[in-house]
């Protein structure tokens, strides 16, 4: 018990270093935009996602490389996931992400994912063809997690996570990683009461260069011609610090678990997230969950609202066990996530747990 305290007061003082001069409890909108990488702060995985990823304290395996590094430490031998991900529905946005977890020793596990956002195809336009009419360019967002995790006793959980990250452009480019830290503890006399916290995306700055950046220009009509790069802008990292809790109702045959969590973002308003998950005999598992953030209920050309989405969430998993004695299943998760303009955020995903 003491030393959750440690772990505890060690990633609350690195993320008010991370946060200098920031009032935890209002939120940073006054940098709203200023920083880069914001594919990030989206939720790829369909589980977590039904409830808005309020299981920063309850997660437990893959999934947690993105909400809390610290439940990967859960897994019991191999998961694997794959999932698809339409962002706004109809915005041609698309994200597709595949990871793993392996258990390594008594108490460590191992976990990759890989996770590419595209954006479908743009038109190129120049100074002189501004209507364009001379091909197309696709971004390409993609960041490469590396995770551990440990679990030092049978109470505390924690993990860390190195994050590659990649943005490019045909003529342009940026590369950076970014860190991941959080952990758990799980106490109660069913082991049915849970806390968590995590920081994300702390890292240096990152900055675009490439081709995209240089100007050419002529001075007469011979062929003198000169080259002028500008000066390219450095931006930071989204970084958050969270903290959650849940409660597990234990039934005979079914769980009900109760989440909260709170989020502070170094570029954006803070979060407020409520959630529930119920799970009927582990077959079948059902999720909702709310995200509150000031400003949210605004109209969205008021110039005081800061997201598309409305904040409601849900998400259903259909399980089928495939060796109830090690506790290898088959899954296959849903969720959707409300938005204010276009169909929504859904996400459909592939689980299988060995």
């Amino acid at each position: 018990m003491k030393n959750i305290y440690k772990y505890l007061i060690a990633i609350a003082i690195t993320g008010l270093t991370v946060f200098p001069g920031h009032n935890l409890m209002a939120g940073n909108k006054d940098r709203s935009g200023q920083a880069g990488v914001y594919e990030l702060l989206i939720n790829p995985w369909a589980a977590s996602s039904g409830w808005g990823g309020v299981n920063i304290a309850s997660v437990r395996g893959l999934e947690g490389i993105y909400n809390n590094v610290a439940g990967i430490a859960h897994t019991k031998t191999t998961e694997l996931i794959f999932s698809h991900t339409q962002y706004l529905k109809n915005s041609d946005i698309n994200i597709v992400a595949f990871g793993f977890t392996q258990r390594v020793g008594e108490s460590g596990v191992l976990g990759m994912t890989i996770t590419s956002m595209s954006a479908g195809e743009i038109m190129i336009t120049t100074p002189t063809l501004p209507e364009g009419g001379i091909g197309t360019f696709s971004p390409s967002l993609m960041n490469v997690a590396l995770s551990y995790a440990k679990s030092f006793s049978n109470s505390i959980t924690g993990g860390l996570t190195l994050r590659m990250i990649s943005e490019s452009i045909s003529d342009l480019s940026a590369n950076g990683v970014a860190l991941d830290a959080g952990i758990q503890y799980v106490t109660g006399e069913d082991e049915n009461i849970k806390f968590g916290i995590t920081l994300k995306n702390i890292g240096p700055r990152l900055a675009f260069s490439g081709d995209g950046l240089t100007n050419h220009a002529w001075l007469t009509d011979e062929d003198d011609k000169f080259s002028v790069s500008q000066r390219e802008s450095q931006f930071e990292l989204p970084a958050t610090l969270s903290i959650g809790a849940a409660y597990d109702f234990l039934f005979e045959r079914s769980r009900f678990t109760l989440a909260g969590s709170f989020q502070s973002h170094s570029f954006n308003n803070d979060q407020y997230r409520i959630g529930g998950e119920f799970s009927f005999r582990n077959y079948v598992v059902l999720r909702a969950g709310y995200t509150y953030e000031d400003g949210q209920t605004n109209d969205i050309y008021s110039g005081e609202r800061y997201t598309l989405d409305n904040g409601l969430s849900g998400g259903l998993s259909v399980q089928v066990p495939m060796n109830k004695e090690k506790g290898s299943l088959f899954a296959v998760d849903y969720s959707y996530r409300s938005t204010e303009h276009f169909d929504g955020t859904h996400s459909i995903g592939v689980r299988i747990t060995l």
